[in-house]
Order: C-alpha cells, then sequence, then structure tokens
C-alpha cells in the first residue's frame, strides 16, 4: 500500500494538501476519527505512532476496548441465486459457507498477488 501507513495493526492513510503544503492523514477501517499532520514523512510517521499511542493510552485510562480495523467478519450481499449456489457447493464439498467463502478468498487473493509479482 502506498498511500497508507502500519503501525500496531492500525493504518492510517496519507494525503498531501496542496494549498496548505501539509501531509495529513486519519486512522482507517475503525469508526473513530484519529488524525495527524506534519510537514514532512518522517514526522508524519511519528505523528501517526504517537496518535495511536494516544488512543491506545486514553482507552486504558477510560477502561474501555480500543476499536480493532479488522474483527474477522463482515457481511457480503451476493444476490439471491449466487448465495444459493454458494450453499450447494458448500455443501458438496462438505464445508459450511464461511469456510467456503474463505477458501475462495485465498485462493482469489493469493492468485492476485501471483500475477502482480
Amino acid at each position: 500500500m502506498n498511500d497508507m501507513m502500519e503501525y500496531k495493526d492500525y493504518l492510517g492513510s496519507i494525503q498531501y494538501s496542496q494549498s496548505d503544503g501539509i501531509l495529513y492523514g486519519k486512522v482507517e477501517y475503525i469508526r473513530s476519527l484519529i488524525s495527524f499532520e506534519a510537514e514532512d514523512i518522517a514526522t508524519l510517521k511519528a505523528s501517526f505512532q504517537e496518535a495511536i499511542d494516544d488512543y491506545l493510552n486514553l482507552c486504558q485510562e477510560r477502561g474501555i476496548e480500543p476499536e480493532k480495523p479488522f474483527k474477522g467478519s463482515f457481511n457480503v450481499r451476493v444476490g439471491t441465486q449466487l448465495h444459493r449456489q454458494a450453499i450447494l457447493f458448500s455443501q458438496q464439498k462438505g464445508l459450511n459457507l464461511n469456510q467456503l467463502v474463505t477458501k475462495a478468498l485465498e485462493s482469489y487473493l493469493g492468485q492476485e498477488a501471483r500475477n502482480h509479482q
């Protein structure tokens, strides 16, 4: 990911404001708004890490569970026919639907990664 930074399993976007001449970003894939900014990449990275550490410390002080970017589950709307086909196929293979979708994603993403190398 060219426009993302990672720290403690959190991902931060990297944007540039031409009018202000600053780099800025926010922590992605959580509901809480955590933003950061800087004038250069090294300082932006430090600002991002500081924002994450501040967020985690605040959660600890308040006794609340910090949001996680990825929970391991998501809803997918595939339409009636594809849903039916997936259920029938998974039953034929002795899998449940979660196992089938996981295998399909692993296969697809693995193939995509090989195609982009």
